[in-house]
């Protein structure tokens, strides 16, 4: 086993923070990395070292692999941690890395390589009993060809990018007549965004659910599985609203989907956290879908309701340990639940926003947990993924953890930019959601611009103002502003729009 005694962050804002915090509990040294739009950040004042890497895009700092591994050359680094994002899933800097003699936090090369490449992925699992999607097992480029497997397959069809997510290269094809069409789209995308135009065709499933399973595996051949996560509330097919465990999944088929993660992981002999994916359908059937070699954005609701922290199991595993638990050992503890905060406008298509957060006051009270990476009077960049924060929460039982989201988002306050906390209650209130009787097309099925209606923005502004010099005590509130602040409290706990949106 080895011992590792600093730890460079490849990353920036709340992941980094995040595994900075979990590292000095761990007696380990950091070191921060940053551009120029991060001098101030939080990451970079709460690392042991920090150093600056490049611009602020990131292609010119956080994207630099050779000019962060010489920094851990430079300052004597053990191991570096990727986080999310960037180089966490590529393959080439984890190489480049352990070429180094330097420890990287994640899993192997190959592990990356394979899991990277979704057809690749479907081949490697295909020994392990995991049920797959019905559709082409490997690339296809001819358009007649494509058409007559999708008219076998019986429509609508999917048409995905082998080399990415995130909803680029994915086109859904309805009947015959638009193949040819969303086809020509799906592959130009795919070359646009990847690199790599080769695109696969499975069966789409209509009313979907998008159920992943958390996976730790060590070097000495154990991998066990941490539950599930429910993170089918999506816009864009990206996730906004994650959950733990999931509303429709029983014993026996939670124990089966686990199985077939530990399976899909075992396919590629994994090692460290990793995320498995999967399509569940209506009639509970469920499908591999994809694994993501990382740490996921939405691990708190795991850790929350397993008392776990996956980064310091992250780093114990680095370090040549074995697990310390087994399968049986793990129990779930209650429900959790996160929302992704976002300086984006929900009312305009979730577009980007910047600025400046002009308010700024985060949720406390029993079982609310806040990971981010900003501080009042901070503004946000223009340069990076516009997540502000994940606001998560943990209770007994998931009505009273939907409740308690309800008072955190209430509590919340931001000003300056636009943000996803009015849809964050949208979500909370809406009877689907409360149900569980949902699926990835709850934005679609359920949401319009007009449900966010309330108090003008100018006006939550000035409350929000005046709310905030009340906390802090540090600057002056007017009268109006003051009667404002009387006169809507009840529509404050109700409203649909919040400080910024």
């Amino acid at each position: 086993m080895i011992k590792i005694k600093k730890i460079l962050v490849a990353n920036r804002g709340e992941i980094a923070l995040r595994i900075i915090r979990s590292a000095k509990e761990m007696g380990i040294k950091t070191v921060a990395i940053y551009s120029s739009a991060d001098r101030n950040a939080l990451h970079v004042r709460n690392a042991d070292e920090a150093v600056w890497v490049g611009e602020a895009a990131s292609s010119a700092s956080y994207l630099q692999m050779d000019r962060i591994i010489d920094v851990c050359k430079s300052l004597q680094v053990d191991a570096i941690h990727p986080g999310y994002g960037f180089l966490s899933e590529n393959a080439v800097f984890a190489e480049k890395v352990e070429k180094a003699g330097i420890i990287f936090i994640g899993p192997t090369p190959d592990a990356i390589r394979v899991m990277g490449d979704k057809l690749a992925s479907k081949a490697a699992v295909a020994d392990y009993n995991v049920p797959l999607i019905p559709g082409t097992d490997g690339a296809i480029g001819d358009i007649d060809e494509a058409r007559k497997i999708s008219g076998q397959i019986g429509y609508p069809v999917l048409i995905k990018a082998s080399a990415g997510g995130g909803g680029k290269g994915m086109r859904v094809v309805e009947n015959e007549e638009e193949f040819e069409s969303q086809m020509n789209r799906a592959v130009s995308e795919a070359k646009s965004a990847f690199g790599d135009g080769r695109v696969f065709i499975e069966k789409f499933i209509t009313s979907p659910r998008h159920i992943e399973f958390q996976i730790l595996g060590d070097s000495h051949g154990n991998i066990i599985h941490v539950f599930e996560r429910e993170c089918s509330v999506q816009r864009r097919h990206q996730k906004v609203v994650e959950e733990a465990p999931s509303s429709v999944l029983t014993p026996e088929l939670r124990k089966r989907m686990g199985d077939a993660a530990i399976g899909v992981a075992k396919a590629c002999k994994y090692r460290g956290a990793g995320t498995v994916e999967f399509i569940v359908d209506e009639k509970l059937d469920f499908y591999f879908l994809e694994m993501n070699t990382r740490l996921q954005v939405e691990h708190p609701v795991t850790e929350l309701i397993t008392g776990l922290d996956l980064v310091k199991e992250q780093i114990r595993i680095a370090e040549g340990n074995p697990l310390p638990f087994a399968q049986d050992d793990l129990k779930i503890h209650g429900h959790a639940i996160e929302l992704r905060v976002y300086a984006e406008d929900p009312a305009n298509n979730f577009l980007p926003d910047t600025g400046t957060l002009n308010t700024y006051v985060r949720p406390q009270g029993p079982g609310i947990r806040v990971d981010d990476g900003f501080e009042q009077g901070m503004t946000i960049p223009i340069h990076y993924d516009p997540m502000i924060a994940k606001l998560a929460v943990h209770a007994d039982s998931r009505e009273e953890a939907i409740n308690r989201m309800i008072r955190a988002i209430d509590e919340y306050l931001i000003s300056g930019v636009q943000t996803t906390l009015s849809f964050g209650r949208f979500v909370m209130e809406h009877e689907a959601f409360r149900s569980g009787k949902f699926d990835t097309k709850f934005v679609e099925r359920y949401f319009t611009p007009d449900v966010l209606d309330g108090v003008p923005d100018a006006e939550m502004e000035e409350i929000a103002a005046a709310l905030t010099a009340k906390i802090y005590g540090n600057g002056a509130k007017s009268s109006a502003a003051e009667s404002k602040v009387t006169s809507t409290s009840g529509n404050w706990k109700k409203r649909a729009r919040f400080p910024g949106n």
